[in-house]
C-alpha cells in the first residue's frame, strides 16, 4: 500500500496546518485522530495538544519524515488531523441559514473553480462577508479537501457548501425561492456597484480560464462586471469574488 495514504481510506480526509487544525478543534466537526511531529513542541502545537486532550481526541506522535509522507499540502507545520469526509449540505440548508438569521439570502455559486487554492480563498472571504452558503458543481471543479481547508484558514468549518449535479437547475430552484441571480462577466455594460444587492441574491463566479458556461450565463437574471483600468483584462477568481462580495456587505450595512 502507498505510504502516503496509509492512514487514509475513502471514508477519511485530512486537515493540515496549525491554524486549520485549531479551527477544526474549536468547531463541532468530528476528528478521528491527530498526528503530530514527535520533536520539540512550540507555541500553538501545545494549544492543539491541550484542546485535543480536553476533547478526548486521539493524538499520535510520529517522526517528521512520516508526517511529511502523509501530507497532502506543502506545509503541514507539524500537525495533521484525520477527519470524516467534508459534510456537504443541501441548497435548502443554505436558504434555511438565511431564514434563521432573518436575512435575505446571500449565496455564492462557483461555476467550475478548479484550483483548490482559489476555492479556499473564496471560502475564507465568504465566511468573513457573511455569505450564507456556497454552491459548487459535482463535476469538473475543486472539492473541499485538505488544501482548501488550509487555505481557508479553517473558515470551511463554518461555511455551508452544497455540491449539485446541475448548476442551471439550481439557479431555477433559487429563482423560485425569491433569489435574484447575478453572473460576473466582462461582456456586459453594467458595473457590479450599479446593482441593488439588498434583496435575496446569488452571485456566480465563473471558472478561472473560461468564465461562466453558456447555459449558466443565459439563466442569470443580470450580468455585472468589474471595471478594468490596466492592460490585463481579467482578475483571479478569488479576487473577483471578494470585490463583489464586499459590495454586498457595503450595501447591506448602510
Amino acid at each position: 500500500m502507498n505510504n502516503k495514504n496509509e492512514h487514509n481510506n475513502k471514508y477519511e480526509d485530512q486537515v493540515e496546518g496549525r491554524n486549520a487544525v485549531l479551527e477544526l478543534l474549536e468547531s463541532d466537526r468530528d476528528i478521528n485522530k491527530i498526528f503530530i511531529y514527535d520533536g520539540e513542541k512550540h507555541g500553538s502545537i501545545n494549544k492543539i495538544i491541550a484542546i485535543a486532550k480536553e476533547k478526548k481526541v486521539i493524538i499520535n506522535e510520529i517522526s517528521k519524515a512520516k508526517l511529511n509522507q502523509m501530507a497532502q499540502t506543502e506545509n503541514n507545520q507539524g500537525v495533521i488531523a484525520i477527519v470524516p469526509p467534508y459534510n456537504y449540505c443541501e441548497v435548502e440548508d443554505i436558504l434555511e441559514v438565511a431564514k434563521n438569521k432573518n436575512e435575505k439570502p446571500f449565496i455564492l455559486i462557483l461555476d467550475g473553480i478548479g484550483d483548490p487554492h482559489n476555492l479556499g480563498s473564496i471560502i475564507r472571504t465568504a465566511e468573513t462577508a457573511g455569505v450564507h452558503g456556497i454552491i459548487i458543481p459535482k463535476r469538473r471543479a475543486a472539492t473541499v479537501n485538505s488544501t482548501v481547508s488550509k487555505v481557508s484558514a479553517g473558515a470551511v468549518e463554518y461555511m455551508k457548501v452544497a455540491r449539485v449535479n446541475n448548476i442551471t437547475d439550481t439557479i431555477n430552484y433559487l429563482k423560485e425561492n425569491d433569489v435574484w441571480v447575478y453572473g460576473t462577466d466582462m461582456n456586459t455594460d453594467k458595473y457590479y456597484y450599479e446593482e441593488d444587492f439588498t434583496c435575496g441574491i446569488a452571485i456566480i463566479i465563473g471558472s478561472e480560464g473560461f468564465g461562466m458556461s453558456r447555459l449558466v450565463k443565459e439563466n442569470c437574471d443580470f450580468l455585472v462586471k468589474i471595471p478594468m483600468k490596466g492592460k490585463i483584462t481579467s482578475l483571479n477568481a478569488s479576487v473577483s469574488a471578494g470585490i463583489v462580495m464586499y459590495e454586498v456587505v457595503k450595501q447591506r450595512n448602510k
